[in-house]
C-alpha cells in the first residue's frame, strides 16, 4: 500500500490527438492509494486543473503513474494564452493576470498558461483576455474537457483537404 509523502513525483497522460505535444507529465503529490494531487498548471490536458486529485496508476514497474480519472476538483480552472507580442511587451499582460489572483506558468516566448483559483476574479479576468484578444495581442482557451473520459483533445475528424 502506498504512504503519502511531502515529495512530488510525475504523473503521465498520453494525448494522441493534442496540437502540440502527444503526451505530458505533471509534478503530483502523492495522497496514497493510488490517489495524487496535481501540483503544476497542465500545459495540455484538457479538463485537467491544477489541484485535481487525480487517480493514476503504472501500466508496468518502471513507468510513471498514467492519470486515468479526475477523483475530486481542486476547483481551480485553466487557461492558455499564445501571444502574439514579444516577450518583454506581454510583461504588463501577466502581471494585470497577477492582479486578477491568478498565477502563470511559461512554457516558451509566446505559450504560457494560467492558473484560475476560485479566489480569483475569473469574470473580470476572462473579460480582460477578451479584450486583449481582440487587440491582437495574444489568443487564449479554456481547458474545459474536450472528450468524456479523456483528458486529450478531439481527434481530427476530416483532413484538411476533405470536403464535408
Amino acid at each position: 500500500m502506498e504512504t503519502p509523502s511531502d515529495e512530488l513525483i510525475k504523473v503521465h497522460l498520453d494525448l494522441p490527438n493534442h496540437w502540440w505535444f502527444k503526451g505530458e507529465s505533471l509534478w503530483a503529490k502523492p495522497l496514497g492509494n493510488d490517489l495524487y494531487e496535481i501540483q503544476n498548471i497542465p500545459f495540455c490536458a484538457y479538463g485537467l486543473n491544477c489541484g485535481d486529485v487525480v487517480l493514476a496508476t503504472a501500466d508496468a514497474p518502471d513507468l510513471k503513474p498514467e492519470v486515468r480519472s479526475v477523483v475530486r476538483p481542486g476547483g481551480n480552472e485553466t487557461l492558455r494564452l499564445s501571444f502574439s507580442l514579444v516577450r518583454e511587451a506581454q510583461e504588463p499582460v501577466l502581471a494585470a493576470i497577477v492582479r486578477f489572483g491568478a498565477w502563470t506558468e511559461r512554457a516558451n516566448d509566446s505559450f504560457v498558461c494560467v492558473n484560475v483559483p476560485p479566489s480569483s476574479d475569473a469574470a473580470a479576468l476572462r473579460a480582460y483576455l477578451n479584450e486583449q484578444e481582440a487587440a491582437g495581442a495574444l489568443e487564449y482557451e479554456t481547458c474545459e474537457p474536450r472528450v468524456e473520459g479523456s483528458f486529450d483533445d478531439a481527434p481530427d475528424s476530416a483532413l484538411p483537404d476533405e470536403e464535408a
